[in-house]
Formats: C-alpha cells, structure tokens, sequence
C-alpha cells in the first residue's frame, strides 16, 4: 500500500493532539509545558507556564515542576539487605 507524506503528517498530528488533550494547558498562552519546567498553580485551578507567570495578576498558590507522565510509576531498586560474613 503507497501512502504520501501528507497521510503520515495528517496521521501524526491526530496521535499527537490525543496526547496533549489529557494534559494541563497554560491559561495564558494555551502551550503544554515541557517536562521540567516550573508552572504556576492558581487557586482557581488554572495554571501559567514559566513564561506566562509574570503576565497574570493572581496570587499564585503554588509553583509546581512539571513531571514526565510514568513518574512515580517506574520500577524503582530496593536496599539490599547487608551480608553478614
């Protein structure tokens, strides 16, 4: 089957949209955040990017950094318990 580019750019903007959709947006500029970088949570729940935060007058509630979407959820190593010789 012979498929153009334009299919493969249309096909990779509609798997990337679904990937944005379950995550915050700023309310300012409506850019997802990169992971790493600081956002700034509101009160009402609405949150900037880095570079948005000077652009809102609201008190902010807490500056959060933003995590990859496994962490938390990663196998992590356990101490091993000391050998006894």
């Amino acid at each position: 089957m012979y498929r153009t580019i334009n299919d493969l750019g249309r096909r990779l903007r509609r798997g990337g949209g679904r990937l944005a959709d379950d995550r915050d947006a700023c309310s300012v500029c409506h850019r997802t955040p990169l992971v790493g970088e600081r956002v700034a949570r509101y009160a009402n729940g609405s949150l900037a990017c880095a570079l948005c935060m000077n652009a809102r007058s609201d008190v902010v509630e807490r500056v959060e950094l933003v995590h990859h979407s496994e962490w938390g959820h990663a196998v992590k190593p356990l101490a091993r318990p000391p050998v006894v010789a």
